[in-house]
């Protein structure tokens, strides 16, 4: 018999057909935005890496609409306050047939943290983990170091890879696809780096066979290149479509829009590391000697400087929601004590003049060229509004390459961040944006500014330690106050999650802002 894929599951989840079905064969090809650094699941913690991962890989625990659900473990839970137990689903194969057990579970979360040139390490999310036990092949013990009631979470964000293919394989086996080896619902067929990836179906998936018997993912890092994509019918799906092409697109019979509220964040991180540097200057193009962001009051005078609510209305067409802290209204640490800032340009003078900047300085920010939806003309906004109270702003677009590693290094004075906010939870970002840069833990992995402020970092850890729900969501929006105070970050705005599909093509986020094909049905 042939399965109905049109309908979609409760929950978000995609419908698929069960083990054994004949499912028909039919190809999904989508224009995605984010540039895929890898094939190796625990290279980069980059959004473009992490939707394609979810193809070939799977994770113990799924956060979909925050709420953890079993993946590869069918149930876990806490047999104390630092050991927690994983029974693993039975029945499950890689794709060269061979089991899958805890072996791999722990091989996984050992190898996750010292991946080789990795820029943005997933070790954040295991900086907790003192030792692992396994009990039998499908049972595993974690210990943490300390009480962390957010493992669970944690760990639905680090996929598993086999050990028995693994343990032999460098980042680059797995980008020749020697390695690329999963549990997931497809396979892939050819890896063509900025450019496409191209799977097809795991016929033995343990989850059910998917609808799409073959996956084009190809990447068109212009917005206005893939509506024409989309239009012209070289592709089916296109994620975080232009504002400006919305409301064609939106008349279109042939065509239809699907927008949600987003968690991803685009912030502006100052350097905190920096001395003098050629990135600030007097007005007279000399260097300045100290660091102009290491005063409070110089980087709230930019902050309130910023008129928000005239970037994401002019600027994102209404795709976007002005941000006064990292996490979006009614989410986990959002703290409703914070509001947007106001543009106060005359404030803004008087707090660089209290700074001994009377008549302001020169400063160049740095934003990826090919990243960001709207990163590089949002960011010239902001320099246009920081020019008006005297900091002559220069913008320097980079290309992705070349920006990810100095960013990683803090060569930048003033860098930007598109944040994804993952798992719903204020923690996420404490951990790797805003904890204090500490690679042997794990912690500020993308902290690209080097904020360091004891205050967080102590809240990061309470928060880590509380079980009661109620408690540690004091203890984040609390975090969110401390970093508000000093403006460790300056947040911009909010992204809603857009894609656009032929009709007869329903898509349906699965956590985050991750495209992948198993978002995406037909009627």
């Amino acid at each position: 018999m042939k399965c109905a894929f049109g309908a979609i599951l409760a929950m978000g989840l995609l419908a698929v057909c069960p083990a054994g079905a004949q499912a028909p064969e039919r190809t999904l090809t989508i224009g995605y935005a984010d540039r895929v650094s890898s094939l190796d699941p625990q290279f980069n913690n980059y959004s473009g890496d992490r939707s394609l991962d979810v193809h070939f890989w799977d994770l113990l625990i799924v956060n979909t609409e925050n709420e953890l659900r079993p993946q590869l473990a069918e149930s876990w839970k806490a047999l104390d306050d630092r050991t927690w137990e994983f029974h693993l689903r039975p029945g499950v194969r890689w794709h060269d047939g061979q089991p899958f057990t805890a072996e791999d579970v722990q091989f996984s979360y050992n190898r996750a943290p010292n991946v080789p040139g990795s820029l943005a390490t997933f070790a954040g999310y295991l900086r907790t983990i003192d030792s692992m036990e396994i009990t039998d092949p499908l049972t595993i013990k974690i210990r943490t170091k300390d009480p962390n009631p957010l493992l669970p979470l944690n760990l639905a964000s680090v996929h598993i890879v086999s050990k028995h293919v693994g343990e032999k394989a460098t980042t680059e086996d797995y980008n020749s696809g020697r390695a690329v080896v999963g549990t997931g619902p497809y396979r892939l067929v050819s890896y063509t780096p900025g450019d496409r990836v191209i799977m097809r179906r795991n016929e033995d998936y343990w989850g059910g066979v998917q609808p799409w018997s073959r996956v084009n993912y190809v990447w068109i890092g212009n917005a206005a290149s893939r509506t024409a994509a989309l239009l012209a019918g070289d592709v089916d799906v296109i994620d975080k479509v232009s504002e400006s092409d919305l409301a064609q697109l939106r008349t279109r019979a042939d065509v239809e829009v699907f927008a949600f509220s987003g968690l991803r964040v685009l912030l502006m991180l100052p350097n905190f590391s920096l001395g003098s540097t050629a990135f600030a200057r007097s007005n007279d193009g000399k260097p300045l000697a100290t660091n102009p962001l290491l005063d409070p009051r110089v980087r709230q005078a930019l902050s309130i400087a910023i008129n928000r609510e005239g970037l994401t209305e002019r600027l994102m067409a209404g795709t976007a929601e002005p941000a006064g802290q990292w996490m979006p209204a009614d989410t986990f640490g959002y703290n409703k004590a914070i509001p947007v800032p106001k543009p106060d340009p005359e404030g803004a003078r008087r707090l660089l003049a209290q700074a001994g900047f009377p008549d302001g300085f020169q400063l160049t920010v740095h934003v990826p060229s090919d990243s960001y939806v709207k990163g590089p003309e949002t960011v010239q906004g902001v320099a246009q509004m920081w020019t008006r109270i005297g900091v002559r702003t220069t913008v320097e677009a980079v290309p992705w390459a070349t920006y990810a590693t100095r960013a990683q290094k803090a060569e930048y004075l003033m860098s930007v961040l598109a944040w994804g906010n993952g798992t719903g939870e204020a923690s996420y970002a404490l951990i790797n944006v805003l904890g204090s840069y500490d690679p042997p833990t794990g912690r500020g992995a993308l902290n690209w500014g080097r904020y360091n402020n004891p205050a967080v970092d102590k809240a990061l850890d309470q928060a880590m330690m509380t079980f009661d729900d109620n408690a540690r969501r004091h203890i984040l929006e609390q975090s969110a106050e401390l970093v508000n105070a000093d403006t460790g970050v300056i947040p911009l705005f909010h992204y809603q999650i857009i894609w656009a599909a032929h009709r007869g093509l329903v898509v349906k986020p699965l956590t985050s802002d991750r495209t992948a094909a198993q978002m995406v049905t037909a009627r």
